[in-house]
């Protein structure tokens, strides 16, 4: 249920429905608009809640019941885009963000070219592993706490906010010492102890889509974080499986308008991950930014052959180059500007 409050309802208005919901032994969150002051209420189980009980009050305009599950994140209860702002860089609203680095911190020098190629050519906030949750458990696993360093002694030296995966409860706390924006894995799309937790560190969060997630139980999982008070979550559409082989993965760019529809909450997508395949993230980013996505996240490499995870999917610094030059008249054509 949303309650929609007067344009010119006083404080006291506000918190006399406030305590209203939370009497009713529900929770009361603040929804803010360009035109509106709301309020949504979560934790009604039965609902038979009664429209009247919130009507009857002063400065309530309207109360609206919403239809979809996924209360909060959903378009019904906010019209407007949701923005976040990430040490000065702007995502959602109109602005568009590059996050881009190494899929694995590997070694100093490795990140520290890497964040200075990107940031010279126009990225906004820097991407990198130090905790690697991996197929196989012999595989490159991540430098862990060394690497959450070394992507802080890059962000010290570029201005560029990071952004990194976090794997599980246990090294949450760790990870949000050093990270701008925690980055969930595909694979912990419904790990909902980790979407609890995020919830309750009010931290900004990338929320991946699971390899075989409907738009509807991604959103859910983003409501956990959101019911718990966390309203700073980006979506990350990052390829699904299907039955074709020659990509990683099956990059899901049809269902972005949809999904804008849907949500107010930001949207970036993923070509690497969404391809595994180097030659087809560019022209996949270039249709992402035709969507009117609000970012891309690539992965960028010094030696690509050499990488330790994912080099396949990873741009040469070149290529990056080319990747820039070419998906900026995108965004500025469909009215966006860069972060």
């Amino acid at each position: 249920m949303l309650i929609v409050m007067q344009k010119d309802a006083s404080g006291d208005q506000i918190a006399a429905v406030n305590e209203k919901i939370v009497a009713l032994g529900l929770t009361a969150h603040a929804i803010p608009g360009a035109q509106r002051v709301a309020i949504g209420i979560t934790g009604n189980q039965s609902g038979l809640l009664e429209p009247g009980l919130f009507s009857c009050l002063g400065g309530v305009q309207d109360v609206i019941r919403v239809s979809q599950p996924y209360k909060l994140v959903s378009r019904e209860v906010k019209p407007d885009d949701t923005v976040i702002e990430v040490g000065g860089v702007k995502i959602g609203g109109g602005h568009f963000c590059v996050m881009a680095g190494p899929c694995s911190v590997e070694s100093r020098d490795q990140v520290m070219r890497t964040a200075m190629h990107v940031r010279e050519h126009g990225a906004h906030m820097l991407r990198g592993g130090a905790y690697k949750p991996r197929t196989s458990p012999y595989e490159f696993q991540g430098l862990k706490l060394e690497g959450l360093k070394l992507l802080a002694e890059a962000r010290e030296k570029t201005g560029m906010p990071i952004i990194t995966e976090v794997k599980d409860t246990a090294t949450l706390a760790q990870v949000a010492e050093y990270a701008d924006v925690l980055q969930i894995g595909a694979r912990n799309m419904q790990n909902f102890s980790l979407l609890e937790a995020l919830g309750e560190l009010k931290k900004p969060v990338m929320l991946k889509r699971g390899p075989s997630a409907t738009v509807r139980e991604w959103l859910m999982a983003a409501e956990y974080i959101v019911a718990r008070g966390n309203y700073q979550v980006i979506l990350c559409e990052r390829g699904i499986r299907t039955f074709e082989t020659l990509t990683r993965n099956t990059l899901d760019l049809g269902i972005l308008p949809i999904l804008r529809e849907m949500t107010h909450l930001p949207i970036v997508v993923d070509p690497s991950h969404g391809t595994g395949r180097v030659t087809a993230v560019t022209p996949m980013a270039r249709a992402a930014a035709a969507t009117h996505v609000d970012g891309i996240m690539v992965e960028v490499h010094p030696d690509p052959k050499t990488a330790l995870s994912d080099g396949p999917q990873a741009l040469t610094f070149p290529m990056f180059e080319t990747l820039m030059r070419e998906i900026r008249p995108i965004v500025k054509g469909g009215g966006q500007h860069f972060a």
